[in-house]
Protein backbone atom coordinates (compact mmCIF):
# COMPACT_ATOMS: atom_id res chain seq x y z
CA UNK A 1 0.00 0.00 0.00
CA UNK A 2 0.98 3.56 -0.55
CA UNK A 3 -2.19 5.38 0.56
CA UNK A 4 -0.65 8.85 1.76
CA UNK A 5 -2.89 10.77 4.21
CA UNK A 6 -3.08 14.73 5.02
CA UNK A 7 -4.54 15.22 8.65
CA UNK A 8 -5.13 19.25 9.88
CA UNK A 9 -2.39 20.09 8.21
CA UNK A 10 -1.01 23.80 8.88
CA UNK A 11 2.13 25.39 7.84
CA UNK A 12 3.33 28.64 8.81
CA UNK A 13 7.18 30.36 8.84
CA UNK A 14 6.30 33.23 10.96
CA UNK A 15 3.54 31.90 13.11
CA UNK A 16 1.21 34.45 11.71
CA UNK A 17 -0.27 33.71 8.07
CA UNK A 18 -0.76 29.90 7.20
CA UNK A 19 0.83 29.18 4.00
CA UNK A 20 -1.16 25.53 4.10
CA UNK A 21 -4.39 26.08 6.31
CA UNK A 22 -5.62 23.34 7.96
CA UNK A 23 -6.06 20.96 5.11
CA UNK A 24 -7.47 17.27 4.82
CA UNK A 25 -6.23 14.87 2.15
CA UNK A 26 -6.76 11.00 1.74
CA UNK A 27 -4.20 9.76 -1.60
CA UNK A 28 -5.18 6.17 -2.62
CA UNK A 29 -2.78 3.72 -3.07
CA UNK A 30 -1.83 3.92 -6.80
CA UNK A 31 -3.62 6.76 -7.51
CA UNK A 32 -2.47 9.63 -9.78
CA UNK A 33 -3.44 13.29 -7.78
CA UNK A 34 -2.91 16.61 -9.30
CA UNK A 35 -2.73 19.58 -7.02
CA UNK A 36 -3.21 23.02 -9.00
CA UNK A 37 -3.80 26.28 -8.18
CA UNK A 38 -2.21 29.82 -9.40
CA UNK A 39 1.13 31.11 -7.95
CA UNK A 40 1.32 30.77 -4.44
CA UNK A 41 -1.37 28.51 -3.30
CA UNK A 42 0.74 26.24 -1.59
CA UNK A 43 0.79 23.51 -4.02
CA UNK A 44 4.36 22.82 -4.32
CA UNK A 45 4.66 23.55 -0.27
CA UNK A 46 2.58 20.37 0.27
CA UNK A 47 5.22 18.43 -1.61
CA UNK A 48 7.88 19.22 0.29
CA UNK A 49 5.74 18.53 3.76
CA UNK A 50 5.32 15.20 2.30
CA UNK A 51 8.83 14.59 1.37
CA UNK A 52 10.31 16.02 4.74
CA UNK A 53 12.04 18.68 3.15
CA UNK A 54 10.04 21.40 5.14
CA UNK A 55 8.71 20.45 8.87
CA UNK A 56 5.09 20.86 9.56
CA UNK A 57 3.82 23.47 11.91
CA UNK A 58 1.06 21.26 13.10
CA UNK A 59 -1.01 18.31 11.56
CA UNK A 60 -0.17 14.68 10.45
CA UNK A 61 1.26 13.06 7.64
CA UNK A 62 0.96 9.52 7.26
CA UNK A 63 1.95 6.83 4.52
CA UNK A 64 0.91 3.55 4.07
CA UNK A 65 -0.93 4.43 7.74
CA UNK A 66 2.44 5.55 9.75
CA UNK A 67 3.05 8.86 10.80
CA UNK A 68 6.02 10.18 9.49
CA UNK A 69 6.20 13.82 10.81
CA UNK A 70 9.76 13.40 12.39
CA UNK A 71 11.14 11.06 9.63
CA UNK A 72 13.71 12.34 7.64
CA UNK A 73 13.43 12.67 4.01
CA UNK A 74 15.59 9.17 3.30
CA UNK A 75 13.22 7.34 5.23
CA UNK A 76 10.03 8.15 3.86
CA UNK A 77 10.75 5.70 0.78
CA UNK A 78 9.54 8.62 -1.44
CA UNK A 79 11.12 10.39 -4.84
CA UNK A 80 10.94 13.59 -5.74
CA UNK A 81 11.21 14.93 -9.15
CA UNK A 82 12.15 18.80 -9.26
CA UNK A 83 11.00 21.32 -12.06
CA UNK A 84 14.71 22.11 -12.20
CA UNK A 85 15.96 18.42 -13.10
CA UNK A 86 18.29 18.38 -9.98
CA UNK A 87 21.30 16.76 -12.10
CA UNK A 88 24.69 16.37 -11.29
CA UNK A 89 26.12 18.31 -13.52
CA UNK A 90 29.45 16.71 -13.48
CA UNK A 91 28.09 13.45 -13.33
CA UNK A 92 27.34 11.12 -16.33
CA UNK A 93 23.40 10.17 -17.02
CA UNK A 94 24.13 6.25 -15.81
CA UNK A 95 26.29 7.96 -12.43
CA UNK A 96 22.66 10.07 -12.03
CA UNK A 97 20.75 7.67 -12.12
CA UNK A 98 22.42 5.29 -10.09
CA UNK A 99 23.56 8.21 -7.79
CA UNK A 100 20.72 6.92 -4.86
CA UNK A 101 21.66 3.26 -4.99
CA UNK A 102 25.03 3.52 -4.43
CA UNK A 103 24.38 5.69 -1.42
CA UNK A 104 22.22 3.07 -0.32
CA UNK A 105 25.74 0.90 -0.12
CA UNK A 106 24.01 -1.57 -3.01
CA UNK A 107 26.21 -4.13 -4.87
CA UNK A 108 27.76 -2.53 -8.29
CA UNK A 109 25.89 -5.71 -10.02
CA UNK A 110 22.39 -4.67 -8.88
CA UNK A 111 23.08 -1.09 -9.63
CA UNK A 112 24.33 -1.72 -13.25
CA UNK A 113 21.29 -4.09 -13.70
CA UNK A 114 18.76 -1.61 -11.95
CA UNK A 115 20.28 1.58 -14.13
CA UNK A 116 20.35 -0.54 -17.35
CA UNK A 117 16.56 -1.36 -16.93
CA UNK A 118 15.59 1.77 -15.68
CA UNK A 119 17.70 3.50 -19.38
CA UNK A 120 15.89 0.76 -21.59
CA UNK A 121 12.12 1.95 -20.33
CA UNK A 122 13.24 5.59 -20.81
CA UNK A 123 14.77 5.69 -24.06
CA UNK A 124 18.18 6.56 -22.66
CA UNK A 125 20.56 3.46 -23.22
CA UNK A 126 22.22 5.70 -25.50
CA UNK A 127 23.07 8.67 -23.52
CA UNK A 128 24.70 6.82 -20.15
CA UNK A 129 27.84 8.32 -21.10
CA UNK A 130 26.94 11.66 -21.81
CA UNK A 131 26.63 14.76 -18.75
CA UNK A 132 23.72 16.38 -18.54
CA UNK A 133 24.61 19.88 -20.39
CA UNK A 134 24.95 17.58 -23.30
CA UNK A 135 21.26 16.41 -23.39
CA UNK A 136 17.97 18.34 -23.99
CA UNK A 137 15.38 19.32 -21.89
CA UNK A 138 13.41 16.62 -22.54
CA UNK A 139 16.38 14.16 -22.02
CA UNK A 140 17.25 15.61 -19.02
CA UNK A 141 13.56 15.32 -18.00
CA UNK A 142 14.21 11.30 -18.28
CA UNK A 143 17.27 11.11 -16.33
CA UNK A 144 15.78 12.96 -13.52
CA UNK A 145 12.53 10.57 -14.19
CA UNK A 146 15.37 7.52 -14.38
CA UNK A 147 16.71 8.93 -11.01
CA UNK A 148 13.91 8.68 -9.11
CA UNK A 149 12.25 5.08 -10.48
CA UNK A 150 15.40 3.38 -10.45
CA UNK A 151 14.94 3.48 -6.11
CA UNK A 152 11.51 1.62 -6.31
CA UNK A 153 9.72 4.21 -3.95
CA UNK A 154 6.43 3.47 -2.42
CA UNK A 155 5.47 7.63 -3.47
CA UNK A 156 6.85 9.67 -6.57
CA UNK A 157 6.46 13.65 -5.73
CA UNK A 158 7.14 15.92 -8.92
CA UNK A 159 7.10 19.73 -8.82
CA UNK A 160 5.83 20.89 -12.37
CA UNK A 161 8.24 18.64 -13.90
CA UNK A 162 7.64 19.42 -17.23
CA UNK A 163 7.33 23.58 -17.05
CA UNK A 164 10.59 23.98 -18.63
CA UNK A 165 9.96 22.19 -22.08
CA UNK A 166 8.57 23.15 -24.78
CA UNK A 167 4.58 22.62 -26.07
CA UNK A 168 5.52 20.02 -28.28
CA UNK A 169 7.57 17.92 -25.82
CA UNK A 170 5.23 19.23 -22.47
CA UNK A 171 2.59 16.71 -24.89
CA UNK A 172 4.72 13.61 -25.48
CA UNK A 173 6.19 13.91 -22.11
CA UNK A 174 2.38 13.96 -20.38
CA UNK A 175 1.84 10.71 -22.18
CA UNK A 176 5.07 9.36 -20.77
CA UNK A 177 4.57 10.05 -17.26
CA UNK A 178 1.13 8.26 -17.39
CA UNK A 179 2.03 5.21 -19.07
CA UNK A 180 5.05 5.24 -16.45
CA UNK A 181 2.64 5.08 -13.51
CA UNK A 182 0.11 2.90 -15.46
CA UNK A 183 3.84 0.51 -15.65
CA UNK A 184 4.89 1.29 -12.10
CA UNK A 185 1.87 0.73 -10.27
CA UNK A 186 2.25 3.54 -7.79
CA UNK A 187 1.00 6.43 -6.06
CA UNK A 188 2.07 9.60 -7.72
CA UNK A 189 1.50 13.07 -6.66
CA UNK A 190 1.88 15.97 -9.10
CA UNK A 191 1.90 19.74 -8.90
CA UNK A 192 1.12 21.62 -11.70
CA UNK A 193 -0.27 25.07 -12.54
CA UNK A 194 -1.11 24.08 -15.88
CA UNK A 195 -4.95 23.24 -16.41
CA UNK A 196 -4.71 21.28 -19.39
CA UNK A 197 -2.11 18.68 -17.42
CA UNK A 198 -4.24 18.55 -14.26
CA UNK A 199 -7.44 17.79 -17.45
CA UNK A 200 -5.38 14.89 -18.93
CA UNK A 201 -2.91 13.21 -16.28
CA UNK A 202 -5.33 13.24 -13.01
CA UNK A 203 -7.12 10.07 -11.47
CA UNK A 204 -8.42 13.24 -9.01
CA UNK A 205 -7.56 16.67 -9.31
CA UNK A 206 -7.25 19.35 -6.18
CA UNK A 207 -8.04 22.75 -6.44
CA UNK A 208 -6.16 24.92 -4.01
CA UNK A 209 -6.16 28.67 -3.56
CA UNK A 210 -4.68 30.47 -0.32
CA UNK A 211 -3.58 27.11 1.25
CA UNK A 212 -7.10 25.74 1.10
CA UNK A 213 -8.46 23.02 -0.48
CA UNK A 214 -11.24 24.38 -2.97
CA UNK A 215 -12.53 20.89 -4.68
CA UNK A 216 -11.24 17.41 -4.84
CA UNK A 217 -12.50 15.25 -7.48
CA UNK A 218 -12.48 13.67 -11.05
CA UNK A 219 -11.22 15.94 -14.09
CA UNK A 220 -14.81 15.65 -15.19
CA UNK A 221 -16.61 16.32 -12.07
CA UNK A 222 -14.45 19.44 -11.22
CA UNK A 223 -14.97 20.52 -14.92
CA UNK A 224 -18.80 19.96 -15.11
CA UNK A 225 -19.76 20.80 -11.97
CA UNK A 226 -17.46 23.61 -10.04
CA UNK A 227 -18.18 24.61 -6.24
CA UNK A 228 -17.50 27.87 -6.43
CA UNK A 229 -16.62 30.89 -8.82
CA UNK A 230 -13.05 29.90 -8.42
CA UNK A 231 -13.21 26.39 -8.93
CA UNK A 232 -15.41 27.73 -12.03
CA UNK A 233 -12.92 29.97 -13.35
CA UNK A 234 -9.52 28.10 -12.83
CA UNK A 235 -10.23 24.83 -14.98
CA UNK A 236 -11.66 25.78 -18.09
CA UNK A 237 -12.58 28.95 -20.08
CA UNK A 238 -15.83 30.37 -18.03
CA UNK A 239 -17.57 33.69 -18.61
CA UNK A 240 -18.95 35.25 -15.68
CA UNK A 241 -21.65 37.95 -16.21
CA UNK A 242 -23.65 39.89 -13.54
CA UNK A 243 -27.39 40.07 -13.41
CA UNK A 244 -30.45 40.21 -11.73
CA UNK A 245 -33.10 37.96 -11.17
CA UNK A 246 -36.38 38.82 -10.91
CA UNK A 247 -39.34 36.11 -10.89
CA UNK A 248 -36.49 33.81 -11.82
CA UNK A 249 -36.18 35.64 -15.07
CA UNK A 250 -32.94 37.95 -15.61
CA UNK A 251 -31.60 39.84 -18.82
CA UNK A 252 -28.22 39.65 -20.75
CA UNK A 253 -28.16 42.55 -23.03
CA UNK A 254 -31.90 43.38 -22.50
CA UNK A 255 -32.38 39.28 -24.07
CA UNK A 256 -34.53 37.88 -21.32
CA UNK A 257 -33.57 34.52 -20.27
CA UNK A 258 -35.53 32.09 -17.66
CA UNK A 259 -34.62 30.10 -15.02
CA UNK A 260 -35.89 26.84 -13.24
CA UNK A 261 -33.91 27.40 -10.18
CA UNK A 262 -35.32 29.47 -7.18
CA UNK A 263 -33.06 32.48 -7.01
CA UNK A 264 -33.54 35.95 -7.13
CA UNK A 265 -31.59 39.48 -6.73
CA UNK A 266 -27.89 40.47 -7.67
CA UNK A 267 -25.93 37.31 -9.16
CA UNK A 268 -23.37 35.94 -11.24
CA UNK A 269 -24.29 33.54 -14.25
CA UNK A 270 -21.31 31.82 -15.25
CA UNK A 271 -21.37 30.04 -19.19
CA UNK A 272 -17.97 28.46 -21.02
CA UNK A 273 -16.83 30.09 -23.97
CA UNK A 274 -17.12 26.78 -25.87
CA UNK A 275 -21.39 26.65 -24.83
CA UNK A 276 -21.88 30.16 -26.03
CA UNK A 277 -23.11 29.25 -29.15
CA UNK A 278 -24.94 25.87 -28.20
CA UNK A 279 -28.42 27.32 -26.98
CA UNK A 280 -31.68 28.62 -28.72
CA UNK A 281 -31.87 32.39 -27.71
CA UNK A 282 -29.63 34.69 -29.75
CA UNK A 283 -27.68 37.72 -28.11
CA UNK A 284 -26.16 39.91 -30.74
CA UNK A 285 -22.65 41.67 -29.12
CA UNK A 286 -20.25 44.07 -30.88
CA UNK A 287 -16.62 41.84 -31.59
CA UNK A 288 -13.67 43.23 -29.53
CA UNK A 289 -11.07 40.94 -30.73
CA UNK A 290 -10.55 37.57 -32.55
CA UNK A 291 -7.71 34.80 -32.33
CA UNK A 292 -7.14 32.34 -34.46
CA UNK A 293 -6.21 28.80 -32.85
CA UNK A 294 -6.27 26.66 -35.33
CA UNK A 295 -8.79 24.61 -35.36
CA UNK A 296 -11.27 27.47 -34.04
CA UNK A 297 -11.48 31.00 -33.38
CA UNK A 298 -11.76 32.96 -30.13
CA UNK A 299 -13.96 35.69 -29.72
CA UNK A 300 -13.92 38.73 -27.52
CA UNK A 301 -17.24 40.92 -26.65
CA UNK A 302 -18.96 42.35 -23.43
CA UNK A 303 -21.99 41.05 -21.65
CA UNK A 304 -24.07 43.51 -19.08
CA UNK A 305 -20.28 45.28 -18.67
CA UNK A 306 -18.71 42.42 -18.47
CA UNK A 307 -15.38 40.93 -20.42
CA UNK A 308 -16.60 37.65 -22.06
CA UNK A 309 -15.12 34.90 -24.63
CA UNK A 310 -16.67 32.54 -27.14
CA UNK A 311 -14.79 29.54 -28.84
CA UNK A 312 -16.50 29.09 -32.22
CA UNK A 313 -15.93 26.95 -35.65
CA UNK A 314 -13.66 28.74 -38.18
CA UNK A 315 -16.47 28.84 -40.22
CA UNK A 316 -18.71 30.71 -37.51
CA UNK A 317 -20.28 34.04 -39.76
CA UNK A 318 -19.73 37.28 -38.25
CA UNK A 319 -18.11 40.63 -38.63
CA UNK A 320 -18.16 43.24 -36.49
CA UNK A 321 -20.88 41.91 -34.80
CA UNK A 322 -21.69 38.20 -33.50
CA UNK A 323 -24.72 36.48 -33.01
CA UNK A 324 -24.17 34.11 -29.45
CA UNK A 325 -26.52 31.71 -29.40
CA UNK A 326 -27.48 30.88 -25.00
CA UNK A 327 -29.29 28.28 -23.05
CA UNK A 328 -30.00 28.67 -19.24
CA UNK A 329 -28.92 24.61 -18.95
CA UNK A 330 -25.57 25.42 -20.05
CA UNK A 331 -25.46 28.27 -17.08
CA UNK A 332 -23.70 28.08 -13.47
CA UNK A 333 -25.29 30.43 -10.99
CA UNK A 334 -22.63 31.89 -8.59
CA UNK A 335 -23.36 34.16 -4.98
CA UNK A 336 -21.93 37.44 -5.70
CA UNK A 337 -21.01 37.51 -2.22
CA UNK A 338 -19.80 34.43 -1.22
CA UNK A 339 -18.77 33.07 -4.74
CA UNK A 340 -20.28 29.68 -3.83
CA UNK A 341 -22.57 27.71 -6.21
CA UNK A 342 -26.46 28.39 -5.94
Amino acid sequence: MSSVVLKNLVKSYDGKKNIIDNINLEIKDKEFIVLVGSSGCGKSTILRLISGLEQITSGEILIDGKVVNNKHPKDRDIAFVFQSYALYPHMSVYDNIAFGLKMRKFSKEYIDEKVKEVAKSLNLEELLDRKPRQLSGGQRQRVALGRAIVRNPKVFLMDEPLSNLDANLRVQMRSEIKKLHQTLQTTFIYVTHDQTEALTMGDRIVILDKGKIQQVDTPEVIYNNPKNMFVAGFIGQMNFINVNVNNNKFKIENVEFQTEKQISGDIVAAIRAEKMISGNTSVTVPVDIVEMTGGEKIVYFNLNGNKCSARVPVDYTFDKYITLRLNTEHMYFFNKDSGERI
